[in-house]
């Protein structure tokens, strides 16, 4: 068993020990109603046993969330955590599949705001038309494991651009490459505009018209059925066009990549975590992965 103090360093988990104290702070009473809640459904009713009294937990609440924690900074299997801490392989797989969906139901942090949380695409729109941002939106593939042969849905998870299986994350950023919000993951082959469509954003464009979102060519659709909040690079002239239209889209289109390239760093932060630069577990596990990685970044980068 390795000595806890080294496992809480920045290298292993890949936050700070001031922000890993802060996250068993916030996370450690709904781990322990998760716990009691479970506990409640298997005996059929409430305790029979004074509090405090039966067997203690071979790893508690701080390893759990610190064997998360590498777990999702390093990819290390799970029977490697459990040789880690100096548990069995099944104990390290149930404390990360809680703590994971804990981690995951966070949201994303917001900016200048200690306490406050963005979960869902109008929680962002609301912020922002209330603060007046400027957002980017795009999206992200993560390659994942092909489904077996013979099972339906195979060709959905093919990307066209990448022409392997993925997975399509859209994400959202303001204008300092902060995290705010990010969706939950669909097959690679959906169209990054129809992933945004399928997460609302049509509605929110509806209900908070002051909000513009910079957007790269992918979103033309989006773009035409809300002119001046989905903001796409200006069209190239046709061929024969005067130089200095040619000059002036040149400038244009710069000026666009350049305000944009924020939420290319946010997508950068998050394929910094090894288990998003190539998914090899249950796809079905990879949201939750993704959603609390996202969180985990936010906190780090809302206050710069």
């Amino acid at each position: 068993m390795v000595n806890r103090a080294v496992l809480l360093h920045r290298l292993f988990t890949g936050i700070s020990r001031q922000h890993l104290a802060c996250l068993v702070e916030e996370l450690a009473a709904p781990w322990q109603a998760g716990l009691e809640g479970r506990r409640h459904a298997a005996r059929g009713g409430v305790r029979k046993r004074a509090a405090g009294a039966g067997a203690r937990h071979q790893l508690v609440f701080v390893d759990r969330l610190v064997a998360t924690l590498i777990h999702l900074r390093h990819d290390l299997p799970h029977s490697v955590l459990g040789l880690l801490f100096g548990v069995d392989r099944c104990t390290a797989t149930r404390a990360i599949a809680e703590v994971r969906t804990l981690l995951a139901e966070r949201g994303c942090a917001v900016p200048g705001r200690p306490g406050l949380r963005l979960r869902t695409l109008t929680d962002v729109f609301a912020y922002v038309q209330a603060e007046g941002v400027e957002l980017r939106l795009d999206a992200t593939e993560i390659q994942v494991r092909r489904p077996p042969a013979g099972r339906g849905g195979r060709r959905a998870f093919i990307s066209g651009k990448k022409k392997q299986n993925t997975m399509k994350a859209t994400v959202i950023a303001d204008w300092r490459g902060r995290t705010l919000w990010t969706d939950a993951l669909r097959p690679g082959r959906t169209h990054d505009a129809t992933a945004a469509r399928n997460e609302g954003i049509t509605i929110c464009f509806r209900h908070f018209p002051d909000v513009e979102v910079l957007l790269d060519d992918g979103y033309l659709g989006l773009s035409r059925d809300h002119r001046g909040q989905a903001i796409t690079p200006p069209r190239k002239p046709r061929p024969g066009a005067l130089p200095g239209r040619v000059e002036q889209w040149e400038r244009d289109r710069h000026g666009h990549s350049s305000d944009r390239i924020t939420v290319e760093h946010a997508l950068a932060d998050h394929k910094r975590w090894k288990q998003l630069m190539r998914w090899t577990h249950h796809r079905d596990r990879l949201p939750d992965t993704y959603r609390a990685i996202a969180g985990l970044v936010s906190d780090r980068t809302n206050n710069t």
